[in-house]
């Protein structure tokens, strides 16, 4: 006679299978260069779909107050973008410019820019990421270029590493060209632009151009880790299930195409930094924020050593690497300055070779809106000297 549960069993066996096959179907897929762009990048996600890039006001913008363009990368690729003036130079005109085009070498010499490169998919228009022109032009008192990638919105191209990193160092260049000064510019990206502002950061840095500095908003240290630290709906591990197969992590990493590492990136970047993350962000983990920022303070802190066998490590040596550790931190709380802000988080400051990095950990703000965060508004305006809301 049958069990009346064997019925139940075999379903939840059977559906545990199919889970099981859907899911290295995936992780099969995600090993594919074509795949993997499309997963990473997500740039056919064209939202909002049938934008009007020709009439940013439909997006909550001023009158007159952006000017779409088109720049030409050095592999000759069209890119996107909206060049937004300063809210302080816009309200001094004396009525809505006819041409907005002839205020853009005025605006760029009179106020500092911020040079923006977004996350993955959706364009310049979608609503997010306006909500952070409207208030670095208001709180910041800066002009923004937005640019959006190679295969992003109306751009041409296919996207890749090398590519839109070409696309971000063509915007730095396209305002220098225009009357902005390498020190007035301030690089910001957020998610998927933090990799393409910190290698662009890393070229401008390494040819001894002056810049601002760069601030990275809810960042990775690089697509691989990133993937194994993925969780859908901020539960369901993405990669964990793979580290049971003790060959698979490799196989994962040497298909890897789109690597973004920004860890490696690190040691080349000599500006200001400021990281920001938010806690309670569900897509990448603020602790991939604490990796960077240690990577920065390195240099300053004692190395400890660590044997080559630790089973037949000698007491002597356990001492010393306990010594050694104990030292290091010690070091740290030397050089790192943390204030606790009641009801937003933490802010951690350090010098580090002559520039300032800093770490701000917000409580809330999720992935999206990291920037918006009006205490986050502030911290990079006055880390960077630009102007906050009604100080002149």
């Amino acid at each position: 006679m049958t069990a009346p549960n064997n019925g139940f069993l075999l379903r939840a066996h059977s559906f545990f299978f199919i889970l099981g096959a859907v899911y290295v179907g995936l992780v099969g897929l995600l090993m594919t260069p074509y795949f993997q762009r499309h997963a990473i990048y997500l740039n056919s996600l064209k939202f909002p779909f049938f934008a009007n890039f020709d009439n940013p006001e439909k997006y909550g913008l001023a009158p007159n107050k952006t000017v779409n363009l088109k720049i030409t990368t050095s592999d000759n690729e069209i890119i996107g973008a909206w060049f937004v003036m300063s809210d302080k130079y816009y309200q001094a005109l004396p009525s809505i410019p006819s041409e907005p085009q002839q205020h853009i070498a005025t605006a760029l010499q009179r106020h500092p820019t911020i040079l923006f490169f977004h996350g993955n998919a959706a364009t310049r228009a979608v609503k997010a990421r306006i909500n952070h022109y409207e208030l670095f032009t208001s709180r910041l008192g800066v002009n923004v270029l937005a640019i959006d990638y190679r295969g992003f919105a109306d751009s041409t191209g296919t996207p890749s590493e090398a590519g839109i990193v070409r696309d971000g160092r063509a915007g730095f260049d396209w305002l220098v060209e225009n009357g902005a000064k390498p020190e007035d510019i301030l690089i910001v990206g957020h998610s998927l632009g933090t990799g393409v502002a910190s290698q662009v950061m890393a070229q401008i840095d390494a040819e001894k151009v002056p810049c601002r500095g760069v601030v990275l908003l809810a960042p990775f240290t690089s697509i691989r880790q990133l993937l194994h630290t993925y969780h859908f709906f901020g539960m369901l591990p993405l990669m964990k299930p793979t580290s049971m197969i003790p060959w698979m992590t490799n196989l994962i990493s040497w298909a890897l195409v789109h690597k973004f590492d920004t860890l490696q990136a690190v040691p080349n970047i000599n500006s200001s930094v400021l990281i920001a993350h938010a806690e309670d962000d569900w897509d990448i983990l603020h602790t991939h924020s604490d990796v960077l920022f240690e990577a920065f303070i390195d240099p300053l802190l004692p190395t400890v050593p660590l044997p080559h066998d630790a089973l037949s490590a000698t007491p002597e040596e356990w001492q010393e690497i306990t010594r050694k550790q104990i030292e290091r931190s010690q070091k740290r709380k030397e050089i790192v300055e943390t204030s606790v802000i009641p009801h937003f988080g933490t802010v951690s400051r350090a010098r580090v070779g002559g520039r300032s990095v800093t770490l701000v950990k917000t409580l809330f703000g999720a992935h999206d809106h990291i920037g918006e965060q009006e205490g986050v508004q502030d911290l990079i305006g006055r880390k960077f000297g630009l102007r906050v809301a009604n100080v002149d």
